[in-house]
């Protein structure tokens, strides 16, 4: 997909791998949409990266106001060429603690809400105003591009929560890929290792500098601009579809991490 005159709603755009995917998106020619909650910094980055863009505040939990928010990016620019699902929450606890206190189930309910289903509530709106682009050559009409982690397949211990919420959004990219293919929408899934966003920032110095230790070349966390650089080739390259890809520069993760 030809990424100049486009219109791409970015969830989770206010900072860190959203903020990346807006930035880039916008300088290959595209309208963002930057959508993050209420009280965030979207306002500030659509301002940045300008070519018309502009801030919406949505909970992607609250499946009226991404109804709405879709909604109303339809209106101000008459489609949706792309949707980037960038909304997620961490949370770090053992099922049970040393005092063998089991896992809140409200706590796992809510990274659930927010990492899986809003994603998917996000996609299906965006793909329902897809649909009704023309197609081009290729009878392609929208690509999504949804963000998992690495943490899918290789969880530690303390994330069961965000393991399977990320584990979801990584098994839903082949159907997903299967049931729009007849509408011409491409899905394709990020699955990021260690990355320089407020995620990463907000964890003990000890064990950030243990996690910096697991890549095996570069040495250190991505940039959320090197996140961004993916997206824009998975956009633009029409034959990646259907497919979860890593971008965590060779780290694996270890039972004690």
């Amino acid at each position: 997909m030809e990424l100049a005159n486009s219109v791409a709603v970015i969830t989770g755009a206010a900072s860190g791998l959203g903020a990346g995917a807006a930035h880039r998106l916008a300088e290959a020619g595209a309208t963002v949409v930057v959508v993050d909650l209420p009280g965030t910094s979207a306002k500030d980055v659509a301002k940045e990266i300008g070519n018309n863009s502009v801030a919406m505040e949505c909970d992607v939990t609250d499946s009226a106001a991404v109804e709405e928010c879709v909604t109303s990016a339809q209106n101000e620019y008459g489609k949706i060429d792309v949707c980037v699902n960038a909304a997620g929450v961490p949370h770090s606890a053992r099922i049970l603690s040393r005092d063998r206190e089991p896992f809140p189930l409200d706590v796992f309910r809510r990274v659930v809400d927010v990492n899986l289903i809003g994603l998917f509530d996000m996609m299906r709106m965006c793909a329902r105003v897809m649909s009704h682009n023309e197609p081009n050559d290729d009878g392609e009409r929208g690509v999504i591009v949804n963000v998992s982690s690495v943490a899918s397949t290789d969880g530690v211990a303390g994330h069961a929560a965000y393991s399977a919420s990320k584990g979801g959004v990584a098994s839903l990219t082949l159907p997903a890929a299967r049931d729009l293919a007849r509408w011409g929408i491409r899905v394709v899934t990020v699955c990021p290792g260690l990355f320089d966003t407020g995620m990463f920032a907000g964890l003990p110095e000890k064990i950030r500098e243990r996690y910096l230790q697991l890549p095996v070349f570069p040495r250190r966390a991505g940039y959320p601009a090197e996140f961004g650089m993916l997206v824009e080739a998975i956009v633009s390259n029409p034959m990646m579809n259907g497919e979860s890809i890593r971008l965590d520069a060779g780290a694996r993760p270890g039972h004690n991490e």
